[in-house]
């Protein structure tokens, strides 16, 4: 495998996995406080409604042009990585709260269960809400698959980590019924956002005619340099550590 689709799977399966806790942490409130069998529905639908884009974009977006479809790719995977690190380098210098998945299972929760309309053989809410989780979530990682896939004409690896990063989390889920908290979430999202703005940097100025030397090679040296930038500006954002010392008398 090429450093190039080594970068893109892993890529893919750290976006995905963490959209997959965070959908997880949804269905998982309102299937314990209300319905299992309405919300596991909702998911159900949610991700027979992703598959049905996923086969109907997937073949578009690969008859595309390859430069028309790395300036395009590039251009997405730029604003959406960015959006992605600006949110990771905000939490890691303090400057926001950190993801916190334990604290958004409470609140669903708590909504859940003061949400009336109950029904045993089909709760409404359960339903809607694991069906917009999973819904949202997984057109965060459809786009990423999809776009991933699409440029390097690697469908099928691309949509290969999305569904391992999926089914690892489902099943870990599965085993352990509790938010997946423990999970490196942040940083893996720190890791993300590094990943897909250095793709889109890649791939767009591809895509608009520059050539970058040794080729393919060279996202060896950006990723660790938007990495690195990425780091300067935690650190020259970072708010200073309160002084909790109590002065002499």
């Amino acid at each position: 495998m090429s450093g190039q689709a080594l970068g893109l799977a892993l890529s893919v399966f750290l976006a995905c996995a963490v959209e997959a806790i965070e959908a997880l942490t949804i269905v998982l409130a309102v299937g314990a406080t209300r319905s299992w069998r309405s919300a596991l529905g909702g998911t159900a639908l949610a991700v027979i409604v992703l598959a049905g884009a996923i086969l109907i974009l997937g073949p578009k977006l690969t008859s595309l042009p390859i430069d028309t479809l790395r300036l395009v790719v590039g251009g997405l995977l730029l604003v959406f990585g960015l959006q992605w690190l600006r949110k990771a380098i905000l939490r890691a210098a303090g400057l926001i709260s950190l993801h916190d998945e334990d604290r958004i299972y409470r609140d669903e929760t708590t909504a859940a269960a003061s949400a009336g309309g109950f029904d045993d053989a089909f709760d409404g809410y359960s339903f809607a809400i694991a069906f917009k989780g999973v819904f949202l979530e997984g057109l965060e990682v459809a786009f990423i698959a999809l776009t991933f896939g699409a440029n390097q004409h690697r469908l099928g690896l691309a949509a290969a980590a999305a569904v391992a990063a999926v089914l690892l989390v489902a099943a870990i889920g599965v085993a352990v019924r509790a938010p997946l908290s423990r999970a490196p979430e942040n940083a893996m999202k720190f890791s993300v956002g590094v990943m897909l703005t250095s793709f889109g940097i890649f791939w767009g100025s591809e895509g608009a005619g520059a050539d970058w030397p040794g080729g393919d090679a060279a996202l060896l040296v950006l990723v660790p340099v938007v990495l690195a930038f990425s780091l300067l500006l935690v650190r020259l954002f970072r708010r200073p550590a309160v002084d909790r010392t109590v002065p002499s008398t």
